[in-house]
């Protein structure tokens, strides 16, 4: 990724994603700011970047990766992205989505495009922020069941809130587009 389209995503992140307030985070802590990555993964401008930034982020990784995916919501169009991106540098890698809760109904699974990633794939679990780490612990686990190899995580963002620790802790590679500290600058 250039360092120009670097920062013109980092500028999109502060206009869209970034918010001085006080809230709840999912692991029930509380906080005086938010990063909401929705905002920037949806915008078209930030979904392109973050799929090339996610694109040469997976350059980390041993290859072959071959897929990139996630918890449904956060990790949706950032695997998207990052897949479609790959289809345009001519080495596509399918995206996947990992359900918060099997289907309810037809085959009860919990992964979908589960064609274009068969047991035994090489993958890499995307999110759009992490702070402790455990929900991308929740879609790793769920990935290992479904018979996945992980390589690591990707994060746009990193709270800075002891998920890097956590992931060293665990033995998963685990890269971040960006931290707190560059974001609030």
């Amino acid at each position: 990724m250039l360092t120009a389209e670097r920062d013109e995503l980092m500028r999109i992140i502060r206009q869209l994603s970034y918010e001085q307030r006080e809230v709840t985070l999912a692991s029930g802590r509380k906080s005086d700011f938010y990063f909401d990555g929705k905002q920037t993964t949806l915008h078209p401008r930030g979904a392109l970047l973050v799929g090339k930034a996610f694109y040469a982020a997976l350059r980390q990784f041993p290859a072959p990766v071959q897929g990139v995916g996630g918890l449904t919501l956060g990790a949706d169009p950032i695997a998207t992205a990052t897949a479609l991106v790959s289809a345009l540098e001519g080495q596509p890698l399918p995206a996947f989505i990992i359900r918060k809760e099997p289907k309810g109904h037809g085959t009860g699974q919990w992964l979908e495009g589960r064609k274009n990633v068969p047991p035994g794939s090489r993958v890499v679990i995307v999110e759009d922020v992490v702070t402790t780490g455990g929900s991308s612990m929740k879609a790793i686990e769920r990935a290992r069941e479904e018979g996945l190899e992980v390589l690591g995580v990707i994060t746009l963002v990193d709270r800075q809130e002891g998920g890097a620790e956590f992931f060293a802790a665990n033995d998963m590679p685990f890269v971040a587009i960006f931290t707190k500290a560059e974001v609030v600058g």
